[in-house]
């Protein structure tokens, strides 16, 4: 194979590869606009809930943007089993999903 060949091959191949890595870019004040169903619960220091059981209330606000959107596609999916939280997911497109994620990454803490 020539040079010129293999140099277009891997130019090709990089390019496919970044194309299957790229996702949605959250926008945070898209975000902040959307976090109604959120903060109620997880705006409130300490707070904890008895539905379905008493636990502690995760604080959003810091969360890597990643680790969010995954949590919510999974409460969605119903790989993660919460009532509230899969009924809240289950209105959510990925666009918000992203948005409310780069909120709670960075200003809303």
């Amino acid at each position: 194979m020539k040079r010129p060949a293999i140099v277009s091959l891997l130019a090709c191949g990089l390019l496919l590869a970044l194309a299957g890595t790229a996702q949605a870019v959250g926008n945070p004040e898209a975000g902040k606009q959307k976090n109604a169903m959120c903060i109620g619960c997880h705006g409130i220091e300490g707070y904890r809930t008895s539905y379905p059981s008493v636990y502690h209330v995760p604080r959003l606000g810091g969360q890597h943007a990643e680790y969010l959107v995954k949590a919510l596609q999974a409460y969605k999916t119903g790989a993660r089993n919460h009532p509230s939280m899969k009924g809240i997911a289950a209105t959510l497109s990925q666009q918000d999903m992203e948005d409310l994620a780069a909120y709670y990454a960075g200003a809303g803490k």
